[in-house]
């Protein structure tokens, strides 16, 4: 273990909110991470890409060579869910709860759609039988992961789930050669779907209807990545399971995204504090320590990356004080 690079997606604040943010947060170790890091190197991509940029970043796709669409990582996700394939172009479909706004339609965030497995294996059914009709292949990963088959579709321009989430998705539904095929697809679905018994009893107990689809990150084949990033609840935990030979690991720490796309700013500062005390301040010990010898800190917003290099000297600057500055100056709104 002597390069750990840490990805923190929506560690960057929004500007109208980056001064009271900073008054609450109570996060020493990070503070004295991201001074002793000084000036980061930021990296933007276009204010209307299909895909967030550690989303890029993660599919080794930072920057994209275009804004066309989304990262070509299903085949990846089928394999993650423990399927296999061997042929076919592949997207990621996933179950969505879409709602209607003053003028438009908006995309809720997948993570407050609670279903259960019997609930998703009903409608994932349905949702496979208007598949063969017209003779497409539909897996079941989990509950809320399906991969759709269309070889064919290839050409169409499809974006994330979370990069469409909370925005009016007219510009983020797929597009494109077929389109008028899916959106027939999808309408099946949805019209299926639209007064099924589950839905009623959904609707019944005060939780959101399944009502919609989300087509997304078409691929051909297995993508290969140099990031392969790995989820832990803690820096020990990862620490014990990690094998002490390797070079560099990369960890995603995805729990601001949550409060980030849906504007739950306190949720925000809860998940910060929980960081700061299970990743930011063990990380700090171990650099200091020389258990680390690099550390990479990926702050991003849906826009930018962030990153910020330390090694052991990084913290021995005695004459630069803890200051989260060089993050939160960054911020946009």
């Amino acid at each position: 273990m002597s390069h750990l690079e840490l990805i923190i997606p929506f560690g960057i604040p929004p500007a109208g909110l980056a001064k009271d943010l900073l008054k609450e947060m109570h996060t020493p170790a990070l503070a004295a991470l991201i001074a002793g890091g000084g000036s980061p190197h930021l990296q933007t991509i276009d204010a209307f890409s299909p895909a967030l940029a550690h989303e890029y970043w993660l599919s080794d796709q930072f920057p994209p060579e275009n804004n066309v669409n989304s990262p070509a990582n299903s085949w990846n996700t089928l394999r993650a869910c423990g399927l296999t394939v061997d042929a076919g172009y592949w997207f990621t479909l996933q179950p969505v709860h879409i709602h209607i706004a003053r003028d438009h339609l908006v995309l809720t965030d997948q993570r407050r759609l609670e279903f259960s497995e019997e609930e998703a294996r009903t409608l994932f059914d349905i949702a496979r039988s208007c598949s063969e009709e017209i003779g497409l292949t539909l897996l079941y990963g989990d509950a809320k992961t399906w991969f759709l088959r269309a070889d064919d579709w290839s050409a169409l321009q499809t974006a994330t789930m979370d990069a469409a989430c909370g925005h009016n998705i007219d510009i983020w539904m797929p597009k494109g050669e077929h389109e008028r095929a899916w959106r027939k697809l999808q309408n099946e679905i949805q019209m299926l779907w639209f007064g099924h018994a589950i839905n009623e009893a959904r609707e019944m107990r005060g939780d959101k209807v399944i009502n919609s689809v989300w087509l997304s990150c078409g691929a051909d084949q297995t993508l290969p990545s140099s990031r392969q990033a790995v989820i832990a609840p803690d820096f020990s935990n990862w620490q014990d399971a990690s094998h002490s030979g390797q070079a560099k690991t990369t960890v995603l720490l995805p729990d601001l995204t949550e409060a980030a796309i849906n504007n739950d700013w306190g949720l925000w500062l809860e998940q910060i504090h929980v960081m700061e005390k299970n990743w930011f301040s063990p990380a700090m010990l171990a650099l200091k320590n020389k258990k680390i010898t690099h550390l990479d800190l990926l702050f991003t917003d849906a826009r930018s990356i962030a990153s910020f290099s330390l090694t052991p000297w990084s913290l021995r600057k005695f004459w630069v004080k803890p200051s989260l500055h060089h993050l939160f100056s960054i911020a946009k709104s």
